[in-house]
């Protein structure tokens, strides 16, 4: 299961590695991160067409931001699973990405035992 986490901090690449260190040993799920959403465009439109199965993507970030990014992930890709990101515990962001189509919505600091239980059932 390959998945992609999009987020303009790039410790959160170090932070994945480590949480979910025995899934990416045994194989169970793969990694790709893209430090801006124009990033995480260019490899989907540069992939085979369901190559990554999951987007986790933080909501705000410099450029294009993660709300952008889902519409237009939903738009060209819409069976790929986006899962939002967020820092901040704003409605509004929350009822556009639920208007945008993303599968589910998450608040940092993540806790990443929930996060592993529900890309695993997905």
């Amino acid at each position: 299961m390959k998945i992609m986490v999009v987020d303009d901090e790039e410790d959160v690449q170090l932070l994945f590695r480590q949480k979910f260190r025995k899934e990416i040993k045994k194989g169970i799920i793969e990694f790709q991160f893209a430090f801006s959403a124009k990033e995480a465009l260019e490899y989907l439109n540069s992939q085979p067409e369901n190559c990554v199965v999951l987007i986790l993507s933080d909501i705000n970030m410099p450029g294009m931001n993660g709300l952008e990014l889902l519409k237009i992930i939903k738009e060209k890709f819409p069976n790929l699973k986006v899962f939002m990101i967020t820092a901040y515990g704003d409605e509004e962001n929350y009822r556009i990405a639920m208007e945008y189509g993303a599968d589910d919505y998450l608040h940092k600091p993540v806790e990443f035992d929930n996060l592993k239980e529900r890309i695993l059932t997905y």
